[in-house]
């Protein structure tokens, strides 16, 4: 029997479809998204940066200035790095009085700071502003900045404004009268045997306004009775030596009464301000009997409980003080 042959369309059909599948199959794969993987080894290269560039100049920076302050150091003298030294003092140590200096004729009175004349103050310039002077412009004038650099070695004169004049005749007398007034009224306390249980209760002291003498109240020793402006025996006569080493002494006098915190009554009238102020007031007057001139006394002021001796106890009997002021000429 003969092998039967497939029909010639069937080859076709076959053929068509293999043509089909594969012509799919291009399709598919030019639709397909083409994904690259990238691999970076590991290497030196993210050391290239920039920020350790930064850093670098920063410390490069700040080596050469720190060699350029050595090497300026070691170029200059004593007197030249006591004037910069001087230049960066304190506003407090300033030769400048700043407090009449302010506003509209303020430090430089209006003026640039590299205006030759730009130091409207009869103060002496120290050396480092007569070095800033721009000199292309005549430098500093000559009533400015006529210092020399040994004139600044101890920072300012005498007569310079931020020194309060502690060279000026009126301060140096002031000084004198003060130490003798102390050590006449030390010595009269010391000899005289009536004083021999309060003079401890006398208290001298130096501040700003002048010479401060205190008569401070103890327990067993009060100047005034308890509540009034009555100032007792021995009272009177401390207050009375006082006075005669006051007298010849041509400083005006600020007196100033102190209480305890103990009040009055509620209903009474009084309370510690007046009765500070009283004292205050008969203190003055007592002096004034003793010789002491009316036009001496500057001030009579009571500050009550406000100004204690010892804050601890307001009550304590050593708040209770009369306090003379030999004020500074």
């Amino acid at each position: 029997m003969a092998e039967e042959k497939p029909p010639a369309d069937a080859k076709v059909d076959e053929a068509a479809a293999a043509a089909a599948a594969a012509e799919a199959a291009a399709a598919a794969e030019a639709m397909r998204p083409i994904i690259r993987k990238i691999i970076v080894e590991d290497g030196h290269a993210g050391a290239h940066g920039g920020a350790w560039k930064i850093a670098l100049a920063d410390m490069m920076t700040a080596m050469m200035a720190f060699f350029l302050l050595m090497w300026l150091l070691g170029a200059s003298n004593e007197d030249k790095r006591k004037s910069v030294a001087d230049y960066f003092r304190p506003a407090s140590h300033s030769q400048i009085v700043f407090g009449e200096m302010a506003g509209s004729n303020g430090l430089f009175g209006g003026k640039s700071i590299i205006d030759t004349d730009g130091f409207p103050f009869t103060a002496k310039q120290t050396a480092m502003l007569e070095r800033l002077t721009p000199q292309a412009q005549g430098g500093p004038a000559e009533s400015f900045g006529s210092s020399k650099e040994e004139n600044n070695k101890d920072g300012p004169s005498d007569q310079d404004p931020g020194n309060q004049g502690a060279g000026t005749p009126s301060q140096k007398q002031d000084k004198e009268n003060f130490e003798k007034l102390e050590k006449d009224i030390k010595q009269k306390l010391s000899e005289s045997k009536q004083f021999d249980n309060i003079k401890d209760q006398v208290s001298i002291t130096r501040e700003k306004d002048g010479l401060r003498i205190e008569v401070i109240d103890k327990a067993d020793f009060a100047m005034y009775a308890s509540g009034t402006a009555e100032m007792g025996g021995k009272a009177a006569a401390l207050m009375s030596e006082v006075a005669k080493s006051l007298k010849p002494l041509p400083n005006k006098l600020a007196i100033r009464g102190h209480t305890d915190s103990l009040g009055f009554a509620p209903d009474s009238m009084r309370n510690n301000w007046t009765l500070s102020t009283e004292r205050a007031d008969a203190t003055r007057q007592f002096m004034q009997s003793q010789g002491i001139s009316a036009n001496r006394f500057s001030r009579i002021e009571g500050v009550a409980d406000t100004n204690p001796k010892v804050p601890n106890n307001p009550a304590d009997a050593r708040n209770r003080r009369v306090s003379i002021t030999v004020l500074n000429q």
